[in-house]
């Protein structure tokens, strides 16, 4: 079974979800998604489509790279971590690649509540990615 086939539901959905720049390509054995979504629910639904399909993303052979339109203001939370940066994470999971990291104290743009473990959050420099809820505050 071709990957575009057993990912079909997720690529339709990419499809009518309205991705900008939507692009859907199969390269050694791994699917590219890749685009600009026009808000952080769109971005979530997508991760929780591809979970139900690979539970807990195990076979690695989805690449999504999907950001959440900067047209989206979030509030602001505070990294509250002991001592240490905090991971910032390309999907919702321990198992998912690292794509940044955010400094104790620093303030970083809450995009959307993934759910009540993970975050979707962009720091100062453009990062964005999920970080576990419990060591972000939000600044009131």
């Amino acid at each position: 079974m071709s990957l575009q086939n057993k990912y079909k539901v997720l690529i339709d959905t990419a499809n009518t979800s309205g991705i900008e720049g939507l692009q859907v390509a199969e390269m050694d054995g791994v699917l590219q998604i890749r685009g600009t979504a026009p808000n952080a629910d769109v971005k979530n639904k997508l991760w929780d489509i591809y979970n139900q399909i690979d539970p807990n993303f195990l076979s690695g052979d989805v690449v999504m790279n999907v950001d959440v339109s900067t047209a989206v203001t979030g509030q602001q939370v505070r990294v509250i971590t002991e001592s240490s940066n905090l991971n910032i994470r390309k999907g919702p999971g321990t198992d998912q690649p690292i794509v940044g990291k955010a400094a104790k104290d620093e303030v970083i743009t809450l995009i959307s509540r993934a759910n009540d473990q993970w975050w979707l959050v962009r720091t100062k420099d453009g990062e964005e990615g999920y970080c576990y809820a419990q060591y972000l505050e939000p600044i009131s």
